[in-house]
């Protein structure tokens, strides 16, 4: 469901209700992402705002992000006007994806006033804007010009405007009177659904749908096919809802337990192998629908260095592959420049110089057939055989090595997909950058711009708890795999890893042996933070005494001889609930 305006309006009136509001601290954890810790008499408050293009919202939330150690401009600015401000107010600004946040702040001069944050919630246009008590822009995240935009402009120093309207009648004062007036004059064959989305402001498709299908049993039902009168009770009873603030947060999620939708009315419509849960509070709805999202898109902006870095070097040592595969398939002929060159060995008597070719009997084949042997009329019949010889024996010396150079390469990709997969556990920046510090000690520093070694601080691998009270470490990247395995480990613990998948290295340790109970969590552990899908998927285990890391292996590359496997279905939730905070 798209963050409409509805949405807005009562994530707005929840952070309303809160009353006025101190503004302790303020965050950037993203280039789009703005995070305010407030204070209120009884309890402190996380607003969250959301400017990017996949993920935008407003909520109060109760998620950390990790900070980058230097503040972005838009962050300094806001500490700059807000910081220790008292917040005021919060309201939408019409039935639009647009409010305001009033603080009571001061100005340069130590004197009392007015400041606005603005925050447009419209996709790939939204915005974060402060301005000052007479809307003139001090701040924003997204400046706007002509070259941008000829309708409305966003710059420093200009005045504040309100996106253009959208030619749709305004639901926040909708009456039911001009309901019916504009439904009498709706164009014959045309759905509910479309009806409503395209006709009144701030309703998503899926609210519209919610209200087609409760009008008709259907979400594809007719406006020609519907009740006039129960058309307009279904819209009203959910606008109603909205403008008396008493609509309530609903989860939509598979059987899984997957969120799918979020909205402010129950979507009946999504029918049987779905279900409805209704939340305590907006600011929870949003944090469980957009958390995951939110956090991938975070990790994705930051890593993007990384992801370019890895599939330019993926592309080269594919394309590389295929030529060395190549030449391998013409080192074949090796054999051929060998026969060739026995044949005219034994041959030297009958030939003469001079010639450009000699059919001789090949008596290497059962059928002893006549073969052409092509010849150097400049060179004498012994030249021209060791000329094959050397052929033969330069194709035989490349084979070897071609052999040798694809094996290589194909551990190269391996290693590449380890740290694609370290990068879909990767939390924060702390963990993106051990994973650059692998990637430069790993011979990738040519390759990675502005970059230079730092030190690492220690690795902190994700810990668990089994039934039994074991502890479980695993490690997010392989930095932290080779630390558990090579480090931390000993000879009494327990070592799990997906089969013939990147994975992470997973330590469960113990002084004595772990019940059947604990060695399976372990290994839902593995089979969880691994490439591998589905149900049953195969994971190795072993004392850690017998894992063992080659000298000048990369980075979480180990091997083992001596293993059991099982075949384990992970439960996220129950890996939720084992792991240490």
């Amino acid at each position: 469901m798209a963050f409409d305006a509805a949405m807005l309006s009562c994530v707005i009136n929840e952070i309303a209700s809160y009353g006025e509001c101190k503004v302790e601290k303020i965050y950037q954890p993203a280039n789009d992402e703005i995070v305010l810790l407030l204070h209120t008499r009884e309890k402190n408050l996380r607003l969250l705002i959301n400017a990017g293009s996949n993920c935008p919202r407003i909520n109060i939330t109760a998620t950390q992000a990790e900070n980058p150690q230097k503040a972005p401009m838009l962050c300094m600015l806001l500490r700059k006007h807000l910081s220790g401000s008292k917040m005021t107010a919060a309201r939408t600004l019409g039935f639009e994806r647009v409010c305001e946040h009033e603080f009571d702040a001061y100005d340069e001069m130590g004197f009392k006033s007015k400041k606005y944050l603005i925050c447009e919630i419209m996709g790939k246009y939204s915005n974060i804007i402060l301005t000052d008590s007479n809307k003139k822009i001090l701040a924003l995240l997204k400046s706007v010009d002509f070259s941008v935009s000829m309708q409305r402009q966003l710059l420093v120093g200009m005045i504040y405007e309100l996106p253009p309207k959208q030619d749709k009648l305004d639901t926040g004062v909708l009456t039911r009177g001009e309901f019916l007036s504009v439904l009498d004059n709706a164009p014959a064959g045309m759905k509910i659904d479309k009806f409503i989305s395209n006709t009144f402001s701030g309703i998503a498709l899926s609210t519209s749908r919610q209200i087609a299908y409760k009008t008709c049993g259907s979400i594809d039902g007719l406006l020609e096919n519907c009740e006039k009168s129960t058309l307009l009770a279904t819209f009203f009873e959910i606008i109603d809802k909205i403008r008396d603030n008493c609509a309530k947060p609903y989860l939509i999620v598979n059987e899984s337990n997957e969120p799918i939708e979020f909205s402010y009315t129950p979507l009946e419509y999504y029918g049987k192998g779905y279900s409805i849960v209704e939340l305590s509070s907006f600011g929870e709805l949003v944090d469980a629908y957009f958390t995951k999202k939110g956090k991938n898109e975070r990790i994705r902006q930051k890593s993007s260095d990384i992801l370019k870095l890895l599939a330019n070097a993926e592309s080269r040592i594919l394309k590389k592959l295929d030529i060395q595969a190549q030449e391998l398939i013409e080192c074949e002929k090796s054999e051929e420049y060998r026969i060739m060159a026995d044949l005219l060995t034994s041959n030297l008597h009958a030939l003469k110089r001079g010639g450009d070719s000699v059919k001789l009997v090949n008596y290497y084949d059962e059928s002893c057939p006549l073969i052409e042997i092509p010849l150097d009329s400049r060179l004498s019949p012994s030249q021209n055989a060791q000329r094959y010889y050397k052929k033969y024996n330069k194709f035989k010396k490349a084979k070897i090595e071609l052999n040798k150079q694809i094996e290589l390469g194909k551990k190269e990709l391996e290693y590449i997909a380890t740290v694609f997969d370290s990068l879909t556990k990767a939390d924060g920046e702390s963990d993106l950058a051990q994973i650059r510090d692998e990637l430069y000690h790993s011979g990738y520093a040519s390759r990675m711009k502005n970059y230079s070694a730092v030190k690492s601080q220690a690795p902190k691998p994700l810990k668990f708890v089994t039934s039994g009270g074991y502890t479980v470490l695993c490690g997010k990247n392989n930095t932290q795999n080779d630390y558990i395995t090579t480090k931390l480990a000993e000879k009494t613990d327990w070592w799990f890893h997906v089969k013939n998948l990147p994975g992470s290295h997973v330590l469960m340790q113990c002084k004595e042996e772990p019940g059947e109970v604990d060695f399976t969590e372990a290994a839902q552990i593995a089979a969880y933070y691994s490439k591998a899908e589905g149900n049953n998927i195969a994971v190795d285990y072993t004392n850690a005494k017998h894992v063992k890391k080659p000298a000048g292996s990369k980075p979480g590359y180990v091997i083992y001889h001596v293993n059991w496997t099982a075949y384990v279905t992970p439960d996220e939730k129950k890996i939720k609930e084992m792991q240490v905070k």
